[in-house]
């Protein structure tokens, strides 16, 4: 892990927010956040340990889209920074749990407020 990252135990992003991703070309809105990391062990080791994000750290569930694709991304914080360009996410899942995109920020829906 880089010495210039600092691992924040807190959340630093909320549902419903854009973001991207610092390595990847990817950007996505957040649907969930676990505290910890809460995957597989398989999973975390798949990705090279020269840059395998910490445990210890919010991780985040995203309705990602790159270039080619939308899917679902699980991100570690440390990865994870604000994405500005003020542009929708173009996932088939949005809209059922999120209503208008305001200044990069996705509303919850009617139906997911309780």
């Amino acid at each position: 892990m880089p010495q210039s990252l600092q691992i924040h135990k807190k959340p630093l992003f909320s549902i419903g927010q854009v973001v991207r991703h610092r390595l990847f070309s990817f950007r996505g809105v957040i649907f969930d956040v676990d505290p910890e990391f809460n995957n597989s062990e398989e999973w975390w080791e798949s990705i090279p340990a020269e840059i395998r994000p910490a445990k210890n750290q919010p991780y985040y569930h995203l309705f990602a889209e790159n270039d080619e694709t939308s899917y679902e991304a699980y991100v570690s914080q440390q990865n994870l920074i604000p994405d500005d360009t003020g542009e929708p996410i173009d996932h088939p899942d949005v809209p059922e749990i999120f209503g208008a995109l305001i200044d990069g920020q996705y509303e919850l829906s009617a139906m997911q407020r309780h």
